[in-house]
């Protein structure tokens, strides 16, 4: 492609990758990809059915287990057609606004999951600190503001990534590694100072995931304080059992996010592979194991789960 400059700033195109030096093999690794995506839509899509025309599931832990499950369907939407269109039809080519769409709603989705998480271990807090209140602080009003408040904050917060980044003009190599548009990436391509955009995208990690894994962290800090002057043996494990969902999800949401911020911003010298890898992995195994970990661990969804297979 010519140089970016010589085109019209609309029609001009980044080219996706997929994962570089496997060109070859690209079609035999959309089989697993193909699985993941199909898996990952039944299981939420099956959680989401069930929580909603089960009236005994309209309880806070399945409300919030179904905004994460609305968030990793988004981010799975966002995502996976153009990962998918690379390696079946080697359809490489996103044009920059729809790369700049895609990156937001990204970034949008992962926020909000962030958010929700958070929720998350607060509902696990108040039903082990507070049991007796724990109904009547999480109202069914109450937990639709949060969420509200929650996509509110994603959209304040993240808008201006794509504004910041249309700005710019793109002269140098359109390549991006990736098999989607990651905004760390993105903004390496302009011919202009980022400077503002790198500030920017730190403050971001730092307000959101940065923010909300502390909260989290110190939310357990006194949950463990509090099962642990239970002086029953087996209220202490049960107790301990219906916060061990919701550690999977945290673990499989930040683990590998952390990672590949901490890989794009210090670790210039890291295995480009690495970085693919770790963006697949953010992408695809969250919305992958959630649902199958919260089958697992509740009992009552379990079983509604099956009830509704076996019909």
């Amino acid at each position: 492609m010519s140089d970016v400059n010589d085109t019209n700033f609309n029609s001009a195109v980044f080219l996706l990758t997929g994962i570089p030096g496997q060109e070859d093999v690209h079609l035999w690794i959309s089989i697993p990809f193909c699985l993941m995506y199909v898996i990952s839509i039944v299981g939420n899509s099956i959680i989401l059915f069930i929580v909603k025309t089960d009236p005994s599931l309209h309880e806070p832990m399945y409300i919030f287990l179904s905004m994460l499950g609305i968030t990793d369907l988004g981010l799975l939407i966002a995502t996976m057609p153009t990962i998918l269109g690379i390696f079946l039809f080697n359809s490489r080519e996103i044009s920059f606004d729809a790369c700049f769409a895609q990156l937001f709603f990204i970034q949008l989705l992962q926020c909000i999951e962030s958010s929700v998480l958070l929720l998350m271990a607060f509902d696990r807090f108040i039903a082990i600190r507070d049991p007796l209140r724990y109904t009547s602080i999480l109202t069914l009003p109450r937990i639709a503001k949060m969420g509200l408040v929650c996509v509110l904050r994603g959209v304040a917060i993240i808008l201006p990534l794509p504004l910041l980044l249309k700005r710019f003009q793109y002269c140098r190599a359109n390549v991006l590694s990736h098999s989607y548009c990651m905004q760390q990436e993105v903004m390496t391509m302009a011919c202009a100072d980022i400077t503002v955009n790198n500030i920017y995208g730190l403050f971001i990690t730092v307000l959101t995931m940065g923010l909300d894994s502390v909260l989290i962290f110190l939310s357990y800090v006194i949950i463990l304080k509090t099962v642990l002057s239970i002086a029953s043996h087996k209220e202490f494990l049960r107790a301990l059992n219906t916060c061990v969902a919701h550690l999977c999800a945290v673990l499989l949401f930040y683990t590998p996010e952390f990672s590949l911020t901490l890989i794009h911003r210090f670790g210039k010298g890291s295995s480009p592979l690495l970085q693919i890898v770790l963006g697949y992995v953010y992408i695809l195994v969250p919305p992958l194991i959630n649902p199958i970990v919260y089958s697992m661990k509740s009992k009552h969804l379990r079983s509604r789960i099956i009830r509704v297979l076996v019909k």
